[in-house]
């Protein structure tokens, strides 16, 4: 029989370091609580399109990676061609937005609280890979737009966005003088511009070949590794208790 001498500092240990740990497994293969997400990641072998990445673990269902290919669909009734018709290769990116911000199960160290009518939760400061930010700005330099932050401040009086009042429509550089003003400014800050290369394995990817794993996983361990607060810990120390209590005091 153990000595509660022994024990005890093992208990009190557990409790330590239970936090950090349980912090890390709840950041990593996670869904968001947003409007279209599914509650826990799985796979999905009917991805549409560029959604197609995340089949094989996607946190979308295919129905909603049909709708994020869309001019105009169901999921935010969102129009990306308010200032005129956006080209195609700049629409592409924004595609690809879509379907990381609804398929990926890799964002948990990014998630963050959110107090909106249709999502609890949204990403805050994803790390986002040079070249992805710098490819997304160079295809885009030839749309128009009229807002600095498409999250926010639309006319929506038609049910889709409109620009508002007094508002003009002006080529995206215009808007957006670099890469890091487009990715982070779009969406509110939901990403941040690295200087991290692709090759690093230090920032989050929005394509990779699709003969190629998921790059992201291993930058979400990684991340998660780092996570401080347990705000998203699933098992909270009181149900720890509730579990290392009774073994310990059957041996004592």
């Amino acid at each position: 029989m153990a000595a509660p001498g022994v024990l005890l500092p093992l208990l009190l240990l557990l409790l330590v370091a239970w936090p950090g740990a349980a912090v890390r497994d709840s950041l990593l293969n996670t869904c968001m609580d947003a409007k279209h997400h599914k509650a826990e990641p799985g796979p999905e072998g009917q991805l549409y399109g560029q959604c197609s990445l995340w089949k094989d673990n996607a946190c979308c269902t295919a129905n909603t990676s049909l709708e994020a290919h869309r001019d105009q669909s169901y999921l935010y009734g969102f129009n990306w061609d308010h200032c005129g018709v956006m080209p195609p290769r700049c629409k592409r990116h924004f595609i690809q937005d879509t379907c990381l911000y609804e398929c990926s199960p890799n964002l948990g160290p990014w998630i963050d609280q959110a107090d909106t009518s249709w999502r609890r939760e949204r990403i805050l400061h994803v790390p986002l890979c040079r070249e992805d930010c710098e490819q997304w700005w160079e295809d885009c330099r030839d749309a128009f737009t009229c807002k600095e932050n498409w999250h926010k401040g639309w006319n929506w009086t038609s049910g889709t966005n409109r620009c508002p009042r007094g508002s003009l429509c002006r080529r995206f550089p215009a808007v957006f003088p670099s890469p890091a003003a487009l990715c982070e400014r779009v969406w509110s800050h939901s990403y941040r511009f690295t200087a991290l290369g692709r090759a690093s394995g230090r920032c989050i990817r929005l394509w990779w070949e699709p003969a190629e794993p998921n790059p992201n996983a291993a930058v979400a361990r990684f991340y998660a590794r780092g996570a401080a607060a347990p705000a998203r810990s699933r098992l909270p120390v009181p149900a720890v208790l509730g579990l290392l209590l009774p073994a310990v005091w059957g041996v004592l």
